[in-house]
């Protein structure tokens, strides 16, 4: 028995070793029309292999350019598309930079820093207190998605004050709005926390 990892390596995997075995077949037909006739069935068999992508507009361009790719090239038909270009398959697509600098609170996310540094940036009036307040609230989300518990406000008004190297240093009374406000389930759920926490009492 021949296993498929003994055998060569596909160029698509996708369509299988049966469909590449119908490619090399048509490598081999020495008559043109007959060539062509294969080369239509083919293209007809991979096109069945994935039906809901049949209506998207360059689903028949990429069928003929994946057939060129499993002959290597060397299929001579009449293609009904100008199929891709070997010299474009060997190009390698530019690399993605990424961002690499350091994240205070990663729970906060880069954004949200961004933000901050924004309003460092702003006069001191109505415009960046509102501001503030928006980033205050964001604040409250993100590290409830990343902690269990509900998050006291002095603790944001201690990250915000990290973050601005005490250029913006706020009071509990200035965020007191109905945002930063747990919700009934979450101060149900900090109860809850809360008493698990507790010693059991010795009987």
């Amino acid at each position: 028995m021949e296993y498929n990892t003994q055998q060569r390596r596909l160029p698509l995997p996708e369509y299988g070793r049966s469909v590449q075995n119908m490619v090399d077949h048509a490598l081999t037909i020495e008559d043109r029309a007959e060539r062509q006739r294969c080369a239509n069935t083919i293209i007809k068999i991979m096109g069945s292999m994935y039906p809901l992508l049949k209506d998207q507009p360059d689903f028949k361009q990429k069928l003929w350019d994946h057939l060129a790719i499993m002959s290597d090239f060397k299929l001579d038909i009449d293609y009904p598309f100008e199929v891709v270009k070997p010299d474009l398959l060997a190009c390698q697509p530019e690399r993605i930079p990424y961002a690499n600098g350091r994240i205070r609170y990663r729970h906060y996310g880069r954004f949200l820093e961004g933000l901050i540094h924004k309003a460092m940036e702003m006069p001191v009036g109505e415009e960046r207190d509102q501001l503030v307040h928006l980033i205050a609230i964001q604040m409250r989300k993100n590290f409830i998605t990343w902690n269990k518990d509900t998050v006291e406000i002095q603790k944001l008004i201690a990250d915000l004050e990290d973050y601005t190297h005490g250029t913006i240093r706020l009071q509990a009374e200035d965020l007191e709005i109905a945002e930063l406000q747990p919700s009934a389930a979450q101060r149900h759920r900090a109860a809850i926390v809360q008493q698990r926490r507790r010693p059991a009492k010795k009987k």
